[in-house]
């Protein structure tokens, strides 16, 4: 992927660093496969609002995207690489020997031509879509998915892998982009290859006017909040604001969130990279 620094022709563009999007085939998508949005700005079924900072937007369509990859047997040709609003990652239209059209996520590296297919027996290349059982130990893998069937869960953004460790009984051992090291039946499916778009990260916005076409309103810090509104509000003059924590309380430097009966712990073999690790 290239990144693009712009010329300070404009005060907004002066730190506006983005995509110079030199993968992409088309900017018009497959109508097929093109689906509604409805927004709700932050509220819930009575009109209230139960998230803040959420709102406006441009309008999007949503593209259908196969995330179970159970097409198996058939082989597909990468007919386009494209630009997903909702999501970091580039999408890319197959087109089936059955003539049947379909997006999946772009691997990094897939270009158009290539040919893709997934299920039981199909070659560890990029872009193929195959059990875990099948796969080469050490690969790299994406859209990893967490129950047989269900569609793909696990390092579907831009530029994320997870990489197989290794295999024991019914389970596969696979590192997650976090750090985590995480038990997942061999029955469950993945995409060789790393997602695309792996500089997505380095994009600046470079003015708050990209913030509000992404949906996001103004972010008011907790600190410059009266103790009404925040846990970390007033105090004389300029106040640290106490312990960092959310709105509702919850400390925000490591106090654990996950429950501890929720059933997939006893799959996970090593927790994720934090900083007191």
């Amino acid at each position: 992927m290239s990144i693009k620094k712009f010329s300070p022709v404009t005060p907004g563009l002066r730190y506006r660093v983005g995509s110079g999007f030199t993968e992409l085939t088309t900017d018009k998508p497959e109508k097929s496969l093109l689906a509604p949005i409805k927004k709700s700005g932050g509220r819930n079924n009575q009109g209230r609002r139960t998230m803040r900072q959420r709102g406006g937007g441009h309008k999007r369509r949503y593209r259908i995207i196969d995330f179970k990859r159970d097409k198996d047997g058939v082989l597909g040709t990468v007919q386009t690489i494209e630009y997903d609003p909702n999501r970091s990652a580039y999408i890319a239209l197959v087109e089936y020997a059955d003539s049947e059209k379909r997006y999946i996520l772009a691997p990094d590296k897939l270009k158009v031509g290539a040919q893709v297919i997934s299920g039981a027996g199909a070659p560890p290349n990029v872009g193929n879509a195959l059990p875990l059982k099948e796969i080469p130990l050490g690969s790299a893998i994406h859209a990893i998915e967490l129950q047989p069937g269900r569609g793909a869960a696990l390092a579907r953004s831009a530029g994320t892998y997870g990489v197989l460790m290794g295999r024991e009984d019914r389970y596969a051992s696979v590192k997650l982009p976090s750090g985590e090291l995480r038990r997942v039946l061999l029955t469950c499916r993945a995409t060789m290859g790393t997602t695309s778009n792996p500089d997505h990260g380095l994009e600046v916005f470079g003015k708050a006017g990209r913030k509000r076409w992404v949906g996001r309103r103004p972010h008011v810090r907790g600190v410059a909040m009266n103790p009404v509104d925040h846990p970390m509000g007033g105090g004389e003059g300029r106040a640290s604001g106490g312990h960092p924590r959310s709105r509702t309380g919850i400390m925000a430097k490591g106090q654990k969130t996950r429950n501890p009966k929720k059933g997939s712990s006893k799959l996970i073999i090593s927790k994720r990279k934090s900083s007191k690790n």
